[in-house]
């Protein structure tokens, strides 16, 4: 038998051994084959041109460096229960800072409450607070679509809500048992109606997540962030070295808003558009207990030496129905909604002016036009 004949007898030539068993079987085993590698995820590219801008829309954060408020404050015959300050997460948080607030006014007993404010953390408490079967008015300056909420990025997670070295452990585990109450309730609220819609994300940088950050691996929120993984360099088609993928909601407020201000009014509840310039005017109202929801303008109503704003700006472009994904990339961001795609990346800490920063739309839109033309 010459060299060929023999090795194809061993299986060697066709990839498999054939064994010779004692009682005359013949037995086939595969030759492991090594791994292929995955290939390269095949995402849709944003097109970012000057002629697709839409509109550059300005807010303010309420954000204190110690994280949100919630606690009650007695005034007079009055209780106050504060529930503001909460920086980038007010949509995110708003059903659990309202939980967290609707506990105290459980301990009042009282069944007729005011609530200030009609932006997302003033909505949310305002709907809990009437499943615990109170009578609520919500006094709010402005209602929705001119409140700071529609302004909102509104992806679900709870960024820029303090700065690390300012936080107290008991807010620390205020803060997760309002995440984790929160993206329950959103999580039953996904759908059209309220404009709630779960998505890829991808965090871009050049160096892994620390461990000790909110995407990290030893972050109390993690079973909050579904399906996190990094991406293998043979399939991350980003212009980063480090692409991590999760997935997350992300919740549209022009959208989201007047439907739970629906809800609000269908469930009995009333609205008075009332601006309250003094702690003073609070004693005129009928309602004996009070969440102030107010967001930045209870540094002037409570005298909250501590809440600052923080300037954000998107500037948005027509929409594009085949972005399904959204990216974090160093300081800025993508989030495609139905009524456009949606670039930010601004924090502007101390500033009060609600006009574009001309200079900070410049190099969100080059940044992301770059980002995107530089992408497999």
């Amino acid at each position: 038998m010459d060299r060929r004949s023999a090795l194809k007898a061993l299986g060697i030539l066709t990839g498999t051994v054939t064994l010779q068993a004692c009682a005359g079987k013949r037995v086939t085993q595969a030759v492991p084959t090594p791994p292929s590698q995955p290939s390269v995820l095949k995402l849709p590219k944003v097109n970012v041109q000057a002629d697709r801008e839409i509109r550059t829309v300005v807010g303010l954060r309420p954000f204190r460096p110690s994280g949100f408020v919630v606690r009650p404050q007695k005034l007079d015959d009055k209780l106050v229960v504060h529930n503001y300050g909460h920086g980038g997460g007010g949509v995110t948080l708003s059903w659990g800072t309202g939980e967290l607030a609707c506990r105290n006014v459980d301990q009042t007993g009282e069944k007729n409450v005011a609530v200030l404010g009609c932006g997302a953390v003033g909505l949310a408490t305002a709907r809990l607070l009437q499943e615990r079967g109170c009578s609520v008015t919500i006094y709010a300056k402005d209602l929705p679509p001119n409140t700071t909420s529609n302004i909102a990025g509104a992806q679900w997670f709870p960024y820029y809500v303090f700065d690390s070295g300012h936080t107290t452990p008991a807010f620390m585990q205020q803060f997760v048992e309002a995440a984790h109450l929160a993206n329950r309730r959103f999580q039953i609220m996904v759908g059209s109606r309220y404009g709630i819609h779960w998505l890829p994300n991808y965090w871009l940088g050049e160096q892994p997540i620390p461990n000790a950050g909110l995407l990290g691996a030893n972050s109390p929120l993690n079973d909050l962030v579904a399906e996190k993984h990094y991406l293998a360099p043979s399939e991350n088609p980003f212009p980063f070295p480090v692409a991590l993928q999760f997935d997350t909601m992300l919740i549209e407020p022009n959208r989201y808003l007047p439907a739970v201000m629906d809800d609000f009014r269908i469930a009995g509840g009333q609205i008075q558009v009332q601006e309250f310039k003094s702690i003073a005017e609070l004693q005129n109202l009928p309602q004996r207990v009070i969440v102030n929801c107010t967001g930045l303008g209870a540094k002037a109503l409570f005298n909250d030496e501590e809440l600052t704003p923080v300037k954000g700006q998107l500037t948005i472009l027509l929409p594009q129905a085949e972005i399904d994904y959204c990216t974090l990339a160093e300081e800025l961001y993508m989030f495609p909604r139905t009524d456009g795609i949606l670039l930010g990346g601004t924090h502007e800490e101390g500033v009060w002016s609600l006009e574009p920063n001309l200079e900070a739309k410049q190099r969100i839109v080059t940044g992301q036009a770059k980002l995107f033309a530089a992408m497999k």
